[in-house]
């Protein structure tokens, strides 16, 4: 064993050195993603605090009654008691109730704002999964790439072997000479490099997968992910649903709802508050008078603050520039889900386009390769021509490889742009 191959070997015991693995779909990767990613766990939970946000503003529309008991010693001294020290077991007990009868719309701007902020975000729980799903879709793809590519190399390696073989032969039989053992020795060392090379990019695949998801698969049993369904007939087609679903920019728009209904919650200062009130005392030995006493009132009460340093006026002017701050960020989103759109757009269409001339170019490559070896064999081809055809064969393959999994990527990208990746998975995997 020379040590070419041992190097090899070691490096395929690194690659099966990795955790417990087990097979994997696309779908079910994506699936337990969303059950344990953190970052899609906060905004649900996110969402969640919000909507209970959303119940504690409607709760100003609801009665608030409060319950007191008090029981205690009280010495007093006043011209109610005579001019004596009087002490006495002092006892309490009260109930009151309060309803809001007009806060100057207050409550039901808060509430619209909250809403909106729930709104909001829910629409940032979509843009997560969305998200978190094409990066768990570009971690599998990969996967599968660099597998793929790993089995290019190892046959190439296995083709530069069986060629220095030969030489070797020819060399001890004195037909081949010193310069071409040379020459495939030089290039038998490169194949085993790119060899290793192929597996530590495999094994960094498989790092950059279990960051994502979490997940160790089996290479073996990864299967290549179904077609997506077929993308809008034409990119301004693309750009109307992207502006209507994309999650991002529902967010966007639901912050400027929010930012509103809080520049309308600031006029409230400007109106009186109404509310009617309802108080209900049972009281004993109080302030220094033996016996009981009752008291009852019932009272719609009117406050209306005249002046408070300016700070309405202010407060106006902030959540004013906060709605204006929010229509900026939608803007910026619109033109960033546009741009992400357009760029996923160009980069499907190019390699649309490059697939069949890559696919010619294996092809042809595979051909002339055949007609080199035959030449070879008759003496018509040197060495260095039948080890330069063998490596455009190599190198058209790679790009092909390269190519269909970017083609796949691509349009997964651009259902991202769209915000219909999740859904267009479940329709694959269906």
């Amino acid at each position: 064993m020379n040590k070419f191959s041992k190097v090899a070997i070691s490096a395929s015991f690194m690659l099966a050195g990795v955790s417990q693995s087990y097979g994997l779909t696309l779908q079910e990767a994506v699936d337990t993603t969303l059950q344990t990613n953190p970052e899609v766990l906060a905004t649900r939970n996110e969402y969640l605090s919000r909507s209970a946000e959303v119940k504690q503003a409607k709760s100003d529309y609801l009665p608030t009654v409060e319950l007191g008991a008090g029981l205690g010693r009280q010495s007093l001294e006043s011209p109610g008691t005579g001019g004596d020290e009087v002490t006495l077991t002092r006892q309490e007990a009260s109930i009151s109730a309060r309803q809001l009868l007009f806060d100057g719309f207050a409550t039901s701007s808060e509430i619209e704002r909250q809403s909106a902020r729930s709104d909001s975000a829910a629409f940032k729980v979509q843009e997560a999964e969305e998200n978190t799903s094409l990066r768990v879709a570009e971690a599998y793809l990969n996967l599968m790439r660099y597998n793929e590519l790993l089995t290019l190399a190892r046959e190439t390696l296995y083709e530069h072997q069986n060629i220095h073989d030969q030489m070797v032969l020819r060399n001890k039989s004195g037909v081949g000479s010193k310069a071409d053992l040379d020459q495939i020795s030089a290039r038998l060392a490169l194949a085993y490099s790119n060899t290793i090379a192929a597996q530590s990019n495999l094994l960094d695949a498989r790092t950059n997968f279990y960051r994502v998801t979490g997940l160790s698969p089996n290479l073996d049993e990864l299967s290549m992910p179904g077609s997506p369904s077929a993308l809008p007939s034409s990119l301004a087609a693309a750009e109307e649903l992207a502006l209507k679903q994309h999650p991002t920019l529902q967010s966007a728009t639901a912050d400027v709802e929010s930012a509103e209904a809080q520049y309308r919650a600031s006029e409230s200062n400007y109106w009186p508050r109404l509310q009617l009130e309802a108080d209900k005392r049972w009281d004993e030995n109080i302030d220094g008078v033996e016996g009981d006493r009752d008291d009852l009132i019932v009272a719609v009460r009117l406050t209306y603050n005249l002046y408070n340093g300016g700070g309405d006026k202010a407060r106006r002017s902030q959540t004013a520039h906060l709605a204006e701050q929010s229509r900026d960020v939608r803007n910026n989103t619109h033109r960033q889900v546009v741009e992400s759109l357009r760029l996923s757009w160009s980069a499907y269409q190019t390699i649309t386009e490059q697939m069949k001339y890559l696919q010619m170019h294996v092809e042809s490559a595979l051909n002339t390769k055949a007609s080199y070896n035959k030449q070879f064999d008759i003496g018509r081809r040197t060495l260095l021509d039948l080890l330069n055809t063998e490596n455009e064969v190599v190198d058209a393959k790679r790009a092909l490889v390269n190519a269909r999994f970017d083609h796949l990527f691509s349009q997964y990208r651009i259902f991202n742009s769209m915000g219909r990746l999740l859904q267009e998975l479940g329709n694959s995997a269906s």
